[in-house]
């Protein structure tokens, strides 16, 4: 959540910082704000509000002269949208600026001793404590007072920091939260993600827990909170420029969706080379996954659905027994693991603050974590054991599509793997597996081209009150993300239920012109699917089902049906969710919305 941006170099920084927030927007935010130094103090501005209100506020940034500063577009944790609660926050002189993103969850105690001290607050947030506090520390040394207070502050942090005796460096650190520090020929930059500077650099370094960075124009410094100098190796980002941009579609969403054929041959192509599934950066022996006894899958969201299909990809190809759980329950119980079981953590952002928090715990039991994560570099692929990259590129909208494709992919391709390598899978099956899950690209290119059809569909839900998305086995795992994908950007309720579940309550909301859509893309169940359709339309419900092409009798009891190719049963996943990301899409902007932003969501859930 939130977004950080910060520059020092031989450029105007204003311009520069609110172009970097605007490629942020997709994190979420209320309200936002910039502050520069002018060559003589810290000129500040905010606005509750969106990005937009800031920019005409300061003319592009043209308004606000000066080579360095930091901006932020917040997301209220502590105190309702407001100007006042904008960030930047500052000291009462004005002279120390921070910028932050995290919960300071003892910043309550911290106030209490600060007042008593005679320092006055002038917002409701945990921020302006840091202000204060880095105040009181400052003695002339910005390292040593930062260094302070961030051995007293308890929580989550990624800070941006400026004083105004320092024009010549501006000061980052970071603990839970994202961070980046970015260099080039002109300057050097802070960041929350990548897009935000990849106009300008694409390289960077990432920031450990509780480490500082002191940027100054043509070089930086990196130190832990102990004051004592590191060494970090430079990344160097692989993205395209032009993959964060709109590219002349309306939004990143759709966008984002048609990119899904190259983003699944992206993640597979690379990992079969001479007829054999080769995932190189699997640092697990053989005999290791040989002697895995049962996994555990968790995951947030989007992250957590593909968790769900894995599960009956698993256990039905390798037979090992899997756990699927939402990673905040996951951190919060006591759950029985043994030191042969393996941990597989997802997330698109590797930054997911409950996933990392698994990671942390699997650890402390001493279990292996295999994290799939996008982003090379993230907190996930640096803390766990094995990491398997998506190579998705940047994803901008916050309803994740492409990011949802690719570690489904992912878990196919590592299914696999563990049923050669356990002999689960032998020689014909695997040929078949091999050739259906390289046919996916191509097969969801198809898929795309029936978008006119879904649209039409959609212009006739556009005033929906609720959609119920049913379905059996790996088509309950399909009709999870496909009713989180309408919820989220539609705002229209909707909820998945395992179709078999009917008769137990749910049946009783069914009602005249209710849409349900119905997942039946599984031969061995799809008669039972068939059978809860005919529930549903006995009690007036109109029927959107999604079927494997050839399925023809589905006509008889279906209003409206979308076929897919042909693929094994397993891998269904990755065709059927195409027409509900596009069917939720569709709705969403008859609707009028905002597709990228919808209203209280963030890209990255990095606080709790």
């Amino acid at each position: 959540m939130c977004g950080i941006v910060g520059y020092i170099g031989k450029d105007q920084a204003a311009p520069i910082i609110l172009d970097g927030l605007s490629k942020l927007e997709y994190r979420g935010y209320d309200s936002a704000g910039i502050a520069v130094f002018d060559g003589e103090h810290i000129c500040t501005q905010k606005a509750a509000g969106r990005l937009a209100v800031l920019e005409h506020m300061t003319r592009g940034g043209e308004s606000m002269k000066g080579f360095s500063g930091v901006g932020h577009t917040r997301w209220a944790t502590h105190g309702a949208p407001s100007d006042l609660n904008a960030h930047p926050h500052t000291n009462k002189k004005g002279s120390i600026v921070v910028v932050h993103n995290g919960i300071i969850e003892n910043y309550m105690a911290l106030k209490k001793k600060l007042e008593k001290r005679g320092y006055e607050f002038t917002s409701e947030t945990d921020t302006e404590v840091l202000a204060h506090l880095l105040d009181y520390y400052y003695k002339g040394n910005p390292l040593e007072a930062i260094t302070k207070v961030l051995h007293r502050v308890e929580g989550s942090y990624a800070l941006g920091i400026l004083f105004d005796d320092c024009p010549d460096q501006l000061f980052a650190a970071r603990k839970d939260s994202p961070l980046i520090v970015g260099k080039s020929e002109e300057g050097c930059f802070i960041a929350s993600d990548v897009p935000a500077i990849l106009k300008y650099t694409r390289t960077v370094f990432y920031l450990d827990n509780q480490e500082v960075a002191v940027l100054r124009k043509d070089n930086i410094e990196f130190f832990t909170v102990d004051e004592e100098p590191i060494e970090k190796q430079a990344v160097t980002i692989e993205w395209d420029a032009d993959s964060a941009e709109k590219a002349g579609y309306e939004f990143f969403m759709l966008k984002e969706i048609y990119e899904e054929p190259k983003t699944v041959t992206d993640t597979i192509s690379p990992r079969i080379k001479d007829g054999e599934i080769r995932i190189e950066e699997l640092k697990f022996t053989d005999e290791e996954l040989k002697n895995i006894q049962r996994i555990h899958i968790v995951a947030c969201g989007s992250a957590y659905h593909t968790g769900v299909t894995a599960k009956y990809v698993i256990e039905g190809l390798v037979r090992i027994p899997v756990e699927v759980e939402v990673a905040s329950e996951f951190r919060y119980r006591n759950p029985i693991m043994d030191p042969e079981d393996l941990v597989i953590v997802i997330s698109q952002s590797g930054e997911t603050a409950d996933t990392l928090e698994a990671v942390r715990e699997s650890h402390k039991r001493g279990l292996k974590v295999l994290g799939i994560v996008n982003v090379v570099g993230s907190s996930i692929a640096r803390e766990a054991d094995s990491v398997m990259y998506t190579w998705a590129g940047p994803e901008i909208s916050v309803a994740t599509t492409k990011a949802y494709s690719a570690p489904l992919v992912a878990l196919y391709l590592l299914a696999m793997k563990l049923g050669r390598v356990r002999g689960m899978i032998d020689d014909a099956l695997f040929a078949r597996l091999l050739e259906d899950i390289q046919a996916l690209p191509d097969q969801i290119e198809m898929l795309l081209g029936q978008k006119e059809k879904l649209q039409h569909f959609a212009n006739r839900y556009v005033a929906a009150k609720e959609v119920f998305f049913i379905g059996r086995g790996i088509d309950y795992a399909i009709a999870l993300e496909g009713a989180l994908k309408l919820k989220e950007i539609s705002y229209i309720h909707s909820e998945a239920y395992a179709a078999g579940e009917l008769k137990h309550g749910t049946i009783s909301l069914i009602e005249d012109g209710t849409l349900v859509v119905a997942l039946a893309t599984q031969p061995e169940l799809f008669p039972k699917t068939v059978s809860n359709i005919v529930e549903v339309k006995s009690r007036g419900a109109f029927v959107m089902a999604v079927a494997e092409r050839g399925r023809k009798e589905i006509e008889k009891v279906a209003d409206y049906v979308v076929y897919i190719p042909y693929t094994n049963s397993y891998f269904a996943n990755s065709l059927a969710i195409i027409p509900l990301q596009l069917f939720a899409y569709y709705i969403a902007v008859g609707r009028g919305y905002d597709v990228d932003h919808p209203r209280n969501l963030a890209k990255s859930v990095t606080v709790e």
